[in-house]
Formats: C-alpha cells, sequence, structure tokens
C-alpha cells in the first residue's frame, strides 16, 4: 500500500505532540520558511515531553529555547509546533506506546522511522519545510530513508545540543529533516554558520561501499542501481567499488557486522549513565519496547564498554586516514525497506533489523562524520535513501554534493 494524497492535515499525520506559533525574533535566510521541532529539545514556554507522559509530568515548561530553535528563529523562520518521537528516542520504528505511530504518508501502512518519527512525518506530509531532530543511532537518517525527505547528521559536536535532552552523549547531534536539498542547505548555513556553494569546487574519490550493499535487502539493491548510475555520470571517473577491508583493514572480514558490535556497548552504557538513576528512582511508566530495551541497557555487562571505546577510537582514525577533503563514502541509508507497522518483536535482540539497520547507520556514528541521506529511490512506491559520508567537518562540502545530485535527478 503507498500513499497518494499529497497534503495532510495535522491531524491525519499525527506527528504533532502539540502545535503553536513562535514567530521569527529576525529577518534572515528562512524568511518564510516553517518547521518543528523534535520533542527532545526546548522550546521556552513548553514542556519536553521526550516521548513520555512520565517525563512530561515530571517536568516543568522549558524557560529558555535550545540554542538551536534560538538560531534559525533569529533566521527568519516561524516554528509551528513540537513533533512526535519514541519514547525517550529511544527506537528507530517511530511507535510510541502513548502517542501512537505518526503517518509515514509515502507508505501509509509501514513505519515512519525513528526517533524522528513526528518531524520526517510533517515534512513527508507537507506541514512544514523543515523540522529538527535528532540522530544517535540514525534517528534523523532513517525516517527521512523511509518517509521519502532529505536528511542529514552533521559531524558530531559541530551544532550546540545545549536545550536538548542527552541520551547517548558520544553519539547524540542535531539534525535537519527537509522536503528537498535547498531547504536543507539554507538551514544548514543556518547551524554550522558557514556558506554551503551550489555545486562543489572539488571532488574527490567517490567510494561505493561493497559490504554495505551487499548487506542490503534484493529489492533495496535493485532500487539502488538508478540513482548509483547516475551518480557515476554525474561525476564521471570519480567512482570507484571499494571494499571495506580497505579501509578499516581485517575488522571488514564480516562485512559490517562488527561495526554493531563496535557501536552498541558504548550506546548502551551511556544511555544507562544519563537515564538509569531517574528511570530506577521514578519508576516510570513505559511502553513495553521501551521497558525491554531499559533492561537491555540495564543488564548489559558494563566491563565491554572499554574494548568497544578504544576499537572505536581505531575504526575512526582508520577513516580519517583513508579518506581525503573530498571524497565520500556511498551507500544505502538502510539496508532495508521501512517494516510494517507492528511487525518487529518487543525484543530488539530478536530477528535482524536493528543490527543490520544500526550496522549501516553506525559508520556514521563511530567515525564522527556527517551524512545525507537523499530521497532517489523506491521500491513500489515505498521510499528508499541513497547516503553519502564525508570526512569530519565537511558539511558544507557534503551538502553542496547533495545540492548538486538533487539537481541532476530533477530535485527530488
Amino acid at each position: 500500500m503507498t500513499g497518494t494524497k499529497t497534503t495532510y492535515t495535522v491531524e491525519e499525520s499525527n506527528a504533532f505532540m502539540e502545535t503553536f506559533t513562535i514567530e521569527p525574533t529576525a529577518s534572515g535566510p528562512l524568511d518564510g520558511l516553517t518547521f518543528a521541532v523534535k520533542d527532545l529539545i526546548d522550546v521556552a514556554g513548553h514542556v519536553t515531553s521526550w516521548g513520555s507522559p512520565s517525563w512530561r509530568d515530571a517536568h516543568t515548561k522549558a524557560s529558555v529555547n535550545a540554542v538551536c530553535v534560538e538560531q534559525i528563529l533569529a533566521a527568519g523562520a516561524t516554528c509551528v509546533g513540537k513533533t512526535a518521537t519514541d519514547e525517550f528516542t529511544f527506537g528507530l520504528t517511530g511507535e510510541n506506546h502513548f502517542f501512537g505511530t505518526p503517518l509515514n504518508p509515502k507508505a501509509p501502512d509501514r513505519a515512519p522511522g525513528g526517533s524522528s518519527s513526528g518531524s520526517a512525518s510533517a515534512v513527508a506530509c507537507g506541514l512544514v519545510d523543515f523540522a529538527i531532530g535528532s540522530d544517535t543511532g540514525g534517528s534523523v537518517r532513517v525516517p527521512a530513508s523511509n518517509c521519502g525527505v532529505y536528511g542529514w547528521r552533521p559531524t558530531h559536536g559541530l551544532i550546540s545540543v545545549a536545550g536538548v535532552n542527552v541520551f547517548a552523549p558520544t553519539y547524540d547531534t542535531i539534525g535537519i529533516l527537509a522536503r528537498d536539498a535547498e531547504v536543507l542547505s539554507k538551514t544548514a548555513e543556518v547551524l554550522i554558520s558557514c556558506d554551503i556553494p551550489t555545486v562543489p569546487d572539488e571532488i574527490g574519490t567517490i567510494h561505493l561501499i561493497k559490504e554495505a550493499f551487499e548487506l542490503a535487502d534484493e529489492n533495496v539493491r535493485q532500487a539502488m542501481a538508478a540513482p548509483v548510475n547516475m551518480i557515476k555520470e554525474l561525476f564521471s571517473g570519480k567512482t570507484r567499488e571499494t571494499s571495506l577491508r580497505e579501509i578499516d583493514g581485517d575488522y571488514g572480514a564480516v562485512g559490517l557486522q562488527r561495526w554493531y558490535e563496535c557501536y552498541y556497548p558504548v550506546q548502551w552504557g551511556e544511555i544507562w549513565s544519563c537515564l538509569g538513576s531517574w528511570i530506577t528512582d521514578n519508576k516510570p511508566e513505559l511502553g513495553p519496547r521501551t521497558k525491554m530495551n531499559f533492561e537491555l541497557t540495564k543488564g548489559m555487562d558494563r566491563k565491554t564498554i572499554n574494548a568497544a571505546a578504544r576499537q572505536r577510537e581505531t575504526l575512526f582514525r582508520r577513516v580519517s586516514g583513508v579518506l581525503g577533503p573530498f571524497d565520500l563514502l556511498c551507500f544505502p541509508t538502510s539496508p532495508v525497506l521501512a517494516p510494517i507497522k507492528n511487525s518487529l518483536s518487543l525484543d530488539r535482540t530478536k530477528g535482524d533489523y536493528y543490527p543490520r539497520t544500526l550496522a549501516m547507520t553506525s559508520i556514521s556514528g563511530i567515525t564522527r562524520t556527517p551524512q545525507v541521506t537523499m530521497p532517489l529511490a523506491e521500491v513500489d512506491g515505498t521510499p528508499i535513501g541513497l547516503s553519502l559520508l564525508a570526512k569530519c567537518h565537511m558539511d558544507a562540502f557534503l551538502l553542496a554534493m547533495a545540492r548538486a545530485i538533487s539537481a541532476k535527478s530533477g530535485g527530488k
């Protein structure tokens, strides 16, 4: 089942926790644009619910806006509400036990993806021009891919997270979801305080990561053929098929599996360090999936964190050493299409959706690098994104590449 409508009401989308209007504080490059804010990010005068009724009821209204919200308001955009998220942002499906599931308008029977589910839905439903999300393990990139919009995770630490609830701080970033590459770039310019060229001044090598394409389902690989060929034509002589083992050495002998095994011990350890005391002391009501997720983080062997952190640093240095300043990695944003709603086990350790998807999204998290997902492909009407990943702090170059590819694809 695929979506046929092009515009939706707020009620139809189920994308918003609440709607309101906050006028811009100044005129700027975002004049006339509207945006929404994921509900783990503070907006003055509103309670940050974090997808949890218990968290909402235990906290007061924010006294000031998060810094990223201030930046956007000062650039001329109008804020129209706060968007839904997975409970405590602990999920990749966008299905919230208490507040329901935002609409994936391109594929209404499928999950929008999380945890920036409402942000992706609001953009895809045509209710805002762009939305602020957060991305720790794929929470901007996966819903952007699922809903057929652009999504950008920046270099870690490049955008202020002041006024944003802390989840796993060495992975947490603020990201943007947008209807097109132009709006994405204009918003990014505000948040990273630099200009983004319309076309890149220089291009190195675009590495098509062999193991990432192999990890993807057959229908995803087939859908990727056309946009990959377009990139080959657009940047003739610049693309090459590259094995992960050329980048990470023998670590890539089993594909991306060990990247996931490196990623999750640090993330889970940080999640329980940040939230464990509050969960233990307040005993909040939790949805079944979230309850199981917290039990996993609480029960993990914390002695594994040190080895995973050391391996993460090794991978970071290897990728930093291999990638030139104008090189890119190219791979599917997700190895699978958006899952049918309510089809996944409550236990993320059962089935392969989480290990496979997080193996793909962990590349950016582990290497602290920026990644952009572009809505360049579909399978029977269901969107699937193609991603580019650049060297740390090469965000402007990365977004210029997205602009150039978008122009070639007819503004998809």
